[in-house]
């Protein structure tokens, strides 16, 4: 190949790198709460037991300050935090009740693919958890839409 052919191939490679779409990870769509005034998402990394009470007290709590209809709250759980949204949580019907009221659980899809491979079993979560792709990467999207990030 002379110089100009490999000049020329690099040239190609780069226009098609840059041409190609960057891919993102999929994000859930926002609460549809038109006449929510305030909007927080909770951060929950910890596999803490004590922290993930304090989570889901703030949560309650906030549905108790506020109109729930006044109030988005999304609890973002990645790494050992979706230890809460596992079937065999014990806090399970705390999590679900507050689903009922309108908070949104989002888990971590790349968290429980590492467990996957790490152990060779998927972790079952409960179904009423909102999976996404990146935990960290939904905590940015919605702070970049109006949310609050809490971590308590």
């Amino acid at each position: 190949m002379t110089r100009s052919q490999i000049f020329r191939a690099m040239l190609l490679a780069l226009f098609t790198w840059t041409a190609m779409p960057l891919v993102s990870a999929e994000q859930v769509p926002l609460q549809d709460k038109p006449f929510a005034e305030h909007k927080i998402v909770l951060q929950l990394s910890d596999g803490d037991a004590k922290k993930q009470a304090l989570v889901l007290s703030v949560a309650n709590n906030l549905l108790k300050a506020y109109d729930p209809d006044k109030v988005a709250i999304e609890v973002v759980a990645f790494g050992p935090g979706i230890d809460l949204l596992l079937t065999g949580s014990d806090r399970r019907k705390q999590v679900e009740s507050l689903i009922a009221q309108g908070v949104r659980f989002d888990i971590c899809l790349n968290t429980v693919e590492t467990i996957e491979r790490e152990t060779g079993k998927r972790p079952e979560f409960i179904p009423a958890a909102t999976p996404v792709q990146v935990g960290v990467g939904q905590i940015l999207f919605l702070a970049e839409n109006g949310y609050t990030l809490v971590r308590p």
